[in-house]
This record gives structure tokens, C-alpha cells and sequence, in this order.
């Protein structure tokens, strides 16, 4: 009977068990569950998939969404559900499962015997290898993957084991962008990553595995930070001729997530009416289940109305704009580290490392997908060398500004041109001297001032007018000023106080000190 059972099964006629999603209709045969809902799920957890090529966070995303998974309430007839909330072993065991991908498995398990205290003792349930597997027949049926798709799903869960050899790992998060990637140029092996200084620290690329396993000294070791940057630049300058296609192909995606969520949720509550209805209809032996059907439906519509109605707060991503700015993009608070990986990963195979001691340069060799190669050079930095020095531009402003002004008119000035410190802070008059004593640019004294340059202050305090006065004169060109650099305080020449034009526009007091246009009618004459 068992042969007979086999030789059914070769020809893909034994009705097996059959996975949630399939039944074996009567009268068809193999086919897909007539429940739409459960359709739904099962393809939604592999469009997830190939969003985020991560099991675990398929799983974390549909729980975030409250996705229900149905589960066998009759044991193993699969003809009523309970639908509860998804567990990471149904997304799995659907994407594990070949049955899904149209293939007819049959043989999948063995038994073993061995020997226990002098006696013969079997085990069932071991599973074997696909390619032991007695009969494995393609395109047997209609599938919610192809063949070649799942062959990727395996290939991409096999490498996303941690610690086992596979190839390149998915983007595990972190602080590190090229985790995983890195290959040492001169043994071949991976490079590790560490965190150095303050927590959280930053991360270091070191070759640690010959001095770990054989004691020999490490090949190399050199900081993350500029080499995640480089490489981050090298990414975006490689997709930036795209940029615009991949906006309209993002746009697109997320208008499918919200359509997916919308469908999910409508399916709930169509089910959920349903089965408030049945309970209706036997209300005078369920009148609890009555009555928790009608508080699932009201759940159901409620987050239906929900996904409908996007909060007004919320604005919808604007991804022209992106394709425009794709370095802002990239910097975006909201992209987490494991989002650069995964794109990261998507366009490169691996990056081969190396120190030039000669020229203090790290050369890296990045290999893209469809084997192109780009070398890449990051210059070390020197002993002493950070990432918090302050910007030249703000350096030379000190240097232009410091004999004529104070500390404070010089972090004033900083300010007002939007140049930080090094520690991206606002400036202030310590930290300006703290500067420049470091930098070694002489400080502003009040002594070594002359009366030749004066301050706008000084210069209507000299005319015996306002503030507002001297800036209208120096705007409408009566009263030559200079700046240092644009956003400096105006210096303005004692001598220009005494020229004709000044006084006779100080002397102008009939009508308000306005700036004359050509064209412009007067509404008040001096007369």
C-alpha cells in the first residue's frame, strides 16, 4: 500500500496535507483557498520580503500593522480558522515552504534508528535535504511565487544567518555603514568592527582575525567614520543619473503598502460582519459571541477609517523632492542605519581594503552588482586629527575680523552666517577666544584702536543721530561702510563723517530719511 501510495504520489495525485492558502477542491482539484483574506496575507508576506529581505522583519513590520495569521481550529482538516495575531513561525514557515512556489513535495522526512541501551530505537520527523527529497514536482500548481523566486527567498535566508560563512549578511543596523562588507587586501578575510572613545563610540575597521587565531600581528586598522562617508558619496553619485526613476518607483511602492493595508483591513471587517451576522442569527445560544462579534466589527471599522483617513498632520512624502537632494535624502533623521545598509548591499557585492602606509590613504576597491569595479582613496587622519575642527570659513572671518573687532562682534557675525562649530554649537565670545588662542590669531584690544575706523555706534553717537539713521545713509549710499565679510559689522572711516552729502543728509528733516528711486513721485516737497 505504501508503494502504491508512492507511485501516487510521483504522478502528483496523493491529496497530501497542503499548506494555509491551498484546499483540494472536489471537483479541480489543487487550487487556492476561496477565502480572499487568507490570499491576501500569504502574498503580503512575500511582497514584504522582497521589500526587506529580512524575515524578522517581515514579521516585525506586519505585527506593527496588526496583521492577523489564520490559524487551524479543527486540527488538521483546515476548514475553520481563528485568525490571531502573526508570530514570526508562520512568516517562516511560508516562506520556507516550496508548495507555495507551484512545487508537489513528497518525502520530505526520514526515520532514523539507533541503538540506545542494547535496544533499536526510531525517530520520525527528521527532515532531509531538497535534493534527497523523494519526489519534487515543478510547476505541479498554480503558485503565489515562481520556482526562481524562491530559490532566492532560501539563498537570501541562508545568508542572513548570523555567524554561519554564506556571503555577504543583511543589514543588521548598528552604527557602522559597511558591516559585513569589508574584505582585508592582503589575507582575504572579513574585517571586524569595534567602537572606540565615548560611548556610544565610533566605529573602528580593524583585520583582527590573524591575531585572534594565529597570533600574528593585524594587517590594518583605521577609523570608520570618513570611509562610511566616502563610500556613502561613491553611492550616491553612482544612483544620482536614477534618482528621478527610483522617486517615481518609490511613489508607487508606497502607494501599494497603503493600498495592501487598506485591503487587509477591509477583508477583517468584511469577515468580521460576516461572522456577526451568523452569530445574530444564533442569538439565543451565543449571546457572547454576538457580542463580540459586533466590538470586532466596530475595531475592524475603526481601523479602516483610520488607513483612510491619513492624519492631518502627517504629509505624504514628497519624493520628486528627494530625487532632487539625495544627499538630504540619505541624512534624513528618519532613515535608520539599516535602511543605508540594505540599499547599500542592494548595489554593492563587497569592498576590498587596504592601508597605503606610504601616503596614509585608505584605498578601497568597491565591486558593484553586474561586476563593475570604482578604486577609492580616503586620506587617514594625522595623530591628533578629529572630526570637530572648526571650519576654515569660520577661521578666516576670525582672521579677517579679530584686529578690528571683538570677540563678541565676531561670534555675533559667526551666527548671523550660519556657521557652527566644529561641534556643530552655536558661537559665543569664549568660544571664539578659545579658538583663536588654539589657531594662534591675535586677540581684538580697545588700546591698539585708532580714531581712523569706527563702528556704526560710535559713528551715530559722533553725528548725534540713530542707529536706524547710520544704517539708511549706508544703504542708500551716502555713507561709505565696509564689511569684512558679508554679515561683519559695518566699518565705517571717520573722515567720510565730514563729506558734504552726509551732512546734507543729516540735515534733512522735514520728511522721513527714505531711500529716493527713480521714477518715484514725491508726496512731500522741502518747500
Amino acid at each position: 500500500m505504501l508503494d502504491a501510495a508512492r507511485a501516487k504520489a510521483r504522478r502528483g495525485e496523493l491529496r497530501i496535507s497542503v499548506p494555509i492558502g491551498y484546499v483540494w477542491h472536489r471537483e479541480i482539484g489543487l487550487g487556492f483557498d476561496p477565502d480572499l483574506r487568507i490570499q491576501e496575507v500569504v502574498r503580503l508576506i512575500f511582497a514584504r520580503f522582497r521589500e526587506l529581505g529580512s524575515a524578522r522583519q517581515v514579521f516585525l513590520s506586519m505585527l506593527a500593522e496588526q496583521v492577523h495569521f489564520p490559524r487551524p481550529s479543527d486540527g488538521k482538516k483546515l476548514i475553520a480558522f481563528e485568525w490571531t495575531p502573526i508570530r514570526y513561525r508562520n512568516v517562516i514557515s511560508v516562506l520556507k515552504n516550496p508548495f507555495y512556489a507551484g512545487a508537489y513535495a513528497y518525502g520530505k522526512g526520514e526515520k532514523r534508528t539507533e541503538i540506545v541501551d542494547g535496544r533499536a530505537r526510531k525517530s520520525y520527523g527528521h527532515r532531509k535535504p531538497l535534493e534527497e527529497w523523494e519526489v519534487l514536482l515543478k510547476d505541479h500548481h498554480d503558485g503565489y511565487i515562481d520556482w526562481a523566486e524562491f530559490e532566492r527567498n532560501q539563498k537570501q535566508l541562508a545568508v542572513n544567518a548570523y555567524g554561519k560563512v554564506g556571503g555577504v549578511k543583511s543589514g543588521r543596523g548598528g552604527r557602522a555603514l559597511l558591516a559585513g562588507l569589508l574584505s582585508c587586501g592582503r589575507c582575504g578575510r572579513h574585517l571586524m568592527v569595534s567602537y572606540s572613545g565615548r560611548p556610544p563610540g565610533q566605529p573602528v575597521y580593524r583585520c583582527e582575525r590573524p591575531n585572534q587565531m594565529l597570533g600574528l600581528p593585524r594587517c590594518f586598522t583605521f577609523g570608520g567614520l570618513r570611509v562610511d562617508a566616502a563610500v556613502a558619496r561613491e553611492l550616491l553619485r553612482a544612483v544620482e543619473p536614477m534618482a528621478v526613476e527610483a522617486a517615481v518607483e518609490a511613489e508607487r511602492r508606497y502607494m501599494e503598502a497603503r493600498g495592501e493595508k487598506q485591503r487587509i483591513v477591509e477583508l477583517e471587517l468584511q469577515q468580521a460582519r460576516y461572522e456577526a451576522s451568523l452569530a445574530e442569527r444564533r442569538y439565543a445560544q451565543l449571546e457572547k459571541c454576538w457580542e463580540a462579534a459586533l466590538r470586532r466589527v466596530e475595531t475592524c471599522q475603526a481601523r479602516l477609517e483610520a488607513v483612510q483617513r491619513p492624519e492631518p498632520a502627517v504629509v505624504p512624502p514628497d519624493f520628486t523632492g528627494l530625487a532632487n537632494d539625495l544627499g538630504a535624502a540619505w541624512n534624513a533623521p528618519g532613515v535608520t542605519m539599516r535602511t543605508r545598509q540594505r540599499l547599500l548591499r542592494a548595489l554593492v557585492t563587497d569592498i576590498i581594503a587596504d592601508v597605503d602606509d606610504a601616503t596614509r590613504e585608505v584605498v578601497l576597491t568597491i565591486h558593484w552588482r553586474g561586476g563593475q569595479h570604482s578604486p577609492l582613496r580616503v586620506r587617514k587622519p594625522k595623530s591628533g586629527e578629529h572630526g570637530c575642527r572648526t571650519p576654515e570659513e569660520a577661521l578666516a572671518v576670525m582672521r579677517s575680523m579679530a584686529t578690528r573687532w571683538s570677540d563678541e562682534d565676531i561670534a555675533a557675525s559667526l551666527n548671523r552666517m550660519g556657521m557652527p562649530t566644529g561641534h556643530g554649537k552655536t558661537w559665543t565670545a569664549h568660544r571664539v577666544s578659545s579658538v583663536r588662542r588654539v589657531n594662534g590669531i591675535h586677540a581684538y584690544r580697545s588700546a591698539e584702536k585708532n580714531s581712523e575706523w569706527l563702528t556704526m555706534s560710535e559713528a551715530a553717537a559722533t553725528l548725534g543721530v540713530t542707529h536706524h539713521r547710520i544704517r539708511r545713509l549706508i544703504k542708500e549710499g551716502s555713507l561709505p561702510a565696509e564689511q569684512v565679510v558679508p554679515g561683519a559689522p559695518y566699518q565705517i572711516r571717520a573722515a567720510d563723517l565730514q563729506h558734504e552729502r552726509v551732512a546734507a543728509a543729516i540735515g534733512r528733516t522735514s520728511r522721513p530719511c527714505r531711500i529716493d528711486h527713480k521714477n518715484q513721485l514725491l508726496m512731500f516737497t522741502d518747500t
